[in-house]
């Protein structure tokens, strides 16, 4: 592998420890939305802005390994933000369901980079 050759050992810790901080910041977009939901508190951008750092983040470790796969599921990602953005534009809430299946992106480079830090640990 030659990510391997370019990261120190036990590398792989750390890439765990940036899935965990996106588990932290679902758990935290969660709240914020219920409140948004609450007081009618709408922003389209506002859920691309509280994944985009993971985002990017699992993108690049993804494509250190997987460069072809990762870059296919960025442009899923980045082409379902429009969608999510347009149907939201529409007044209609529930139409930023169109970019639903962004979520194919995202958890594909969040598994691409799971399969890079069991790699680097070398259990895999």
């Amino acid at each position: 592998m030659a990510v391997e050759k370019l990261l120190p050992d036990n590398f792989g810790y750390a890439i765990f420890t940036y899935l965990y901080s996106f588990v932290m910041l679902v758990y935290l977009s969660l709240k914020v939305g219920a409140a948004r939901k609450k007081y009618k508190v709408y922003r389209a951008h506002q859920n691309t802005l509280e994944v985009y750092p993971q985002w990017l983040l699992f993108q690049t470790i993804a494509a250190l390994e997987y460069p072809t796969a990762a870059s296919v599921l960025g442009v899923i990602w980045v082409t379902s933000r429009f969608s999510y953005a347009w149907g939201y534009y529409t007044g209609d809430p529930k139409k930023r369901m169109n970019g639903v299946y962004g979520y194919i992106g995202l958890f594909g480079v969040i598994l691409l980079s799971i399969s890079v830090a069991l790699k680097l640990q070398g259990l895999m």
